[in-house]
């Protein structure tokens, strides 16, 4: 039969090793959501990048100096 004190240390065993996953379970996580951001904005680029072009060749063409 178990004791009091045995119980208590195996609960402790327990949610130390829950803590110790928790942290790299945090860390994968970060890791997708870096990578879904990375994903959105390249998408976001490809879609917009032909406008983005035409607009700062407009500004550049502005900002020369005429002779």
């Amino acid at each position: 039969m178990m004791t009091m004190m045995n119980m208590i240390s195996m609960v402790k065993n327990f949610a130390k090793g829950f803590v110790k996953k928790e942290e790299g379970q945090g860390m994968v996580e970060y890791g997708l959501i870096i990578a879904l951001i990375a994903i959105v904005v390249i998408a976001a680029l490809i879609l917009v990048g032909d406008e983005l072009f035409v607009i700062f060749n407009s500004i550049a063409d502005s900002l020369k100096p005429t002779p």
